[in-house]
């Protein structure tokens, strides 16, 4: 495995969700977005972002707000979700950086939501699972959930879990962990 340098985007997402199925009509959907810049040469995170994202589908419930600490109230200023594709393309680069995440929900709810709302996707091919790197670089049977990994890692979980912006810095240190033991690589 090689280690790849560079500026690497670290993405997490949260969306709408329920305790049970959606109500009629109602579909998940991207609420906030965070991302973690990480760079690989110098083995450090850099800059740590958040966009909101105003739901067009659905609403912020009590179990929502209850796992993320996201509200209706909060997710209303945010921006339209092909408004946080743009900036997500023009400022944070993410056609041209590489990108990872923790499993493939995220690049999977990006697909879906940009297809379903004829937004163009704003990232590159570049994606790598970060769960599936640490499971293989850690001998691991079954991949574990991002807040087991930092214990087996051994590091913190900053922030709150759940919440894009703490999830992303928290993936981007074990990231990072991976690169300094030489078992980073990129798809």
């Amino acid at each position: 495995m090689n280690s790849a340098g560079g500026l690497l985007n670290v993405v997490d997402v949260e969306a709408t969700c329920w305790e049970g199925p959606p109500p009629p009509g109602a579909v998940s959907e991207i609420i906030e977005i965070g991302l973690t810049v990480v760079d690989l040469d110098e083995g450090v995170r850099v800059a740590k972002h958040r966009l909101l994202v105003r739901p067009a589908r659905s609403s912020v419930g009590d179990f929502c707000t209850e796992l993320t600490g996201l509200t209706q109230e909060e997710v209303e200023g945010g921006l339209s979700f092909a408004d946080a594709c743009r900036e997500l393309a023009a400022v944070h680069r993410a056609g041209e950086r590489p990108w990872a995440s923790w499993g493939d929900y995220d690049r999977h709810q990006f697909t879906r939501q940009c297809e379903a709302t004829a937004t163009p996707y704003p990232f590159g091919r570049r994606h790598t699972n970060a769960k599936a790197v640490f499971t293989d670089a850690h001998g691991l049977k079954k991949r574990p959930g991002m807040a087991q990994a930092l214990s087996l890692a051994r590091l913190p979980l900053e922030g709150r879990h759940h919440r894009g912006e703490d999830d992303a810095w928290n993936i981007a240190a074990l990231v990072l962990e991976l690169a300094g033991g030489g078992h980073w690589r990129e798809a």
